[in-house]
């Protein structure tokens, strides 16, 4: 096996129980190398994910730009699709402009495979996006999955068949499913006959086998394959002109497998199917219970479907999924029972108050465990959000501007900021869900550059600030639900501002800061936190406004004052064990030190700062990070290393889609030390450690920055 980690992209760990498919390997892998776009199809539970995931891995080394995964299956609609794309291409995309404009840039230059796995359900949007990239990336491959081809010009299509019923391949994948050696002549040959050698079919009913024996599991099938499956369940019906034998042997399977599961395992399957990503038992209860399922009723539930090969065994997290067709079957018996929409309703208030929590968890020891627990629940944090923007307009709002900040820290500006605007648009809440739901589209703005929007919507939040803490009575600072919550520091009097008018100055000061304004950022923070009473301690608004107080002294020049309140504010952070600002902070003590010629104590901060930023996975951060590191290595006479860091920079800051950006002193500072750095060891030595770095692996470039002195190559 290949060292994965020495190759760039990134693919899913392959299963381990890929029986088989050597020929078709062998075709997917002969059309990769003459086509640009090949699409795998076939039936659903056929294993075209499983072979396209094979063929990349076994690929992925003709790629000098990696191979990258996409899993389309987690999406209902196609108002997200570039933007998923592009998060799994490590796009984190921070231009304003049209989505697949950054995605085209992103690709342009670049020989990579990208694999969109499930295009199915989105087949002409995927068709439209695949046409676009493929023009404007010439060593674009694209290996796709569906049911049916996209219909793009110059498509390759293999079509997928089941496994030979009678071979030796569909056999085998039973035996290894199942655990036990079966002899090819007897009932596990005939199951596999009566199967049709369907992957899915077979690891469904080698679940049987387990608990019931091979005999039992054939005698069962006999019947079940001759009792008219088309009845049960019409799956996958777009495509049944295709393959209608197999659909059938797939549904009669799955729907065999439904009858064989008890009541209470068959309700919790098609409350299951709500999810689009990985949930854990906590989810599950919280979503899933309801008369005779229990909190006590759904564990064993959930053991017997996981049993039953139903849900996928827990991950290291504790996470379970379903596969796709699985959830689909689901879905169907949902519907029937007249549950979806409450089901539905369950799975967004959940999420809804999960996003709250991170939010209320933001300040404070708990920050780095729920900023990822709202990472590995995007995808139904998402799903939550579309549900809630169709039903409750003012619960979105709520939702979205708990979780938008987090998603923009982690470069997913684009869908934060799509869904602020749609919650502003159709929500007609006020107070302090639209005040910081104004704040969080306000810092999304600014980070991707507009700084004309930011402007507006600064001065809106600041409006919705004040009415949101004057207009309340004093003292009602308890939230009363998402239309007219006045939430922490809310009603905190007209005499003093509170927390939702601190972060509105805090978002007006990070405006004046990356426009040039120093004094600005200044005044209108030190104003608001001249009038309020506690501690940087206290909130996490209050620490902003610290934070961008630092930040606009080292733009005035008063560095050593700027470098004892950062110092001070980090010690703080550490005590509260907080790490966004910390990381800010770093960034700060690294400007600084460069400010006051100290490049030495600017190399220690910024590699801080990158360590940070790497934790927070902030493509963005670490790009900020090593440019100032390149200009502390730069200063300090290490000319090689800087090169060498510039480089792993520049491709940071193509992942976000941007040109450089900083602020304007360190922008300047790092121009005129690149410069020196240039004429140091001359013009071609520099691009060709430049070039080196920046075409290689990002993360090991940030590996060899983060090496201290005496630690590098």
């Amino acid at each position: 096996m290949r060292d994965t980690a020495s190759v760039r992209g990134h693919l899913p760990d392959e299963n381990p129980g890929f029986v088989g498919r050597r020929t078709e390997l062998e075709r997917v892998s002969a059309a990769l190398a003459e086509h640009r776009l090949v699409t795998v199809t076939g039936v659903g539970g056929v294993g075209k994910t499983r072979l396209a995931l094979r063929a990349a891995h076994r690929a992925a080394e003709r790629y000098p730009d990696g191979a990258w995964w996409t899993d389309l299956g987690q999406l209902d609609g196609e108002r997200l699709l570039v933007a998923l794309v592009a998060d799994s291409v490590d796009l984190a995309d921070h231009t304003p402009g049209m989505a697949a404009t950054g995605l085209c840039r992103r690709l342009a230059d670049d020989r990579l495979l990208l694999v969109l796995d499930s295009c199915e359900h989105l087949a002409e949007p995927c068709a439209r996006l695949v046409a676009e990239l493929l023009a404007a990336a010439p060593g674009l491959t694209v290996l796709a999955t569906s049911r049916r081809p996209l219909g793009v010009a110059g498509e390759e299509t293999i079509a997928l068949d089941p496994l030979p019923p009678a071979g030796p391949d569909a056999l085998a994948l039973l035996r290894r499913a199942a655990g036990e050696d079966f002899p090819a002549a007897g009932p596990a040959g005939e199951i596999c006959v009566r199967l049709e050698g369907i992957p899915l079919a077979l690891e469904l009913a080698a679940a049987q086998i387990r608990l019931q024996g091979a005999e039992a599991v054939r005698d069962q099938l006999g019947s079940r394959l001759d009792a008219a499956p088309g009845a049960r369940f019409d799956l996958l019906a777009h495509t049944e002109r295709v393959w209608p034998s197999r659909h059938q042997t797939l549904r009669a399977a799955i729907g065999w497998s439904h009858e064989l599961s008890t009541p209470l395992e068959r309700l919790l399957w098609a409350r299951l199917s709500v999810f689009r990503g990985p949930f854990d038992l906590a989810s599950a209860t919280a979503v899933c219970t309801g008369g005779p399922l229990d909190r006590a009723t759904l564990p064993e539930a959930l053991d017997g479907l996981v049993r039953a090969s139903v849900v996928r065994p827990p991950d290291a997290a504790g996470r379970h999924r379903m596969l796709d067709t699985i959830r689909e079957y689901g879905a169907t018996w949902l519907d029937r029972t007249g549950e979806a929409a409450a089901v539905a309703d369950r799975h967004a208030a959940h999420f809804r108050g999960l996003a709250r929590r991170a939010e209320t968890e933001w300040h404070g020891a708990r920050q780095l465990r729920w900023y990822r627990t709202v990472d590995a629940h995007h995808t139904d944090l998402r799903t939550a959000l579309d549900r809630l923007l169709r039903t409750d307009p003012d619960a979105a709002l709520d939702l979205v501007g708990s979780v938008a900040f987090a998603w923009s820290c982690r470069g997913r500006l684009r869908e934060a900021r799509d869904g602020l605007e749609q919650a502003l648009l159709l929500s007609e809440a006020r107070g302090r869900v639209r005040a910081r739901a104004l704040w969080a589209l306000g810092v999304t703005l600014v980070l991707q550059g507009e700084f004309g929007p930011a402007q507006d919507i600064s001065e809106r939040c600041a409006r919705e600030a004040r009415h949101a803490e004057y207009a309340e009575p004093a003292g009602a600072g308890a939230e009363t639900g998402a239309g007219g919550e006045t939430g922490p520091g809310a009603g905190a009097g007209r005499d003093r501002p509170g927390d939702l008018t601190l972060d509105a100055a805090a978002l007006a000061g990070l405006l004046a800061l990356t426009t040039g304004r120093p004094t600005a950022a200044h005044v209108v923070v030190g104003h608001v936190l001249d009038a309020a009473r506690g501690g940087p301690a206290d909130s996490a608004a209050r620490l902003r406004c610290h934070l961008v107080r630092v930040f606009a002294l080292t733009g005035l020049g008063r560095l050593a004052e700027a470098r004892e309140k950062a110092l001070r504010l980090r010690a703080l952070c550490e005590e509260l064990d907080e790490h966004w600002t910390r990381t800010a902070l770093e960034y700060q003590l690294a400007l600084t030190g460069l400010l006051e010629g100290d490049p030495v104590a600017a190399s220690g901060h910024a590699r801080a700062m990158l360590e940070g930023t790497r934790r927070l996975g902030a493509s963005l951060g670490v790009a900020l990070g090593l440019d100032v590191l390149a200009t502390a290595l730069a200063a300090a006479g290490e000319v090689e290393r800087a090169a060498d860091v510039s480089g792993t920079g520049e491709a940071y800051w193509r992942s976000t889609g941007q040109p450089r950006r900083g602020l304007p002193g360190l922008r300047a500072l790092h121009e005129k030390y690149t410069d020196t750095v240039r004429a140091s060891i001359g013009g071609p030595a520099y691009e060709e450690i430049f070039v080196r770095a920046l075409t290689g692996l990002p993360q090991d470039g940030l590996d060899r920055a983060l090496r201290g002195p005496g630690q590098h190559d």
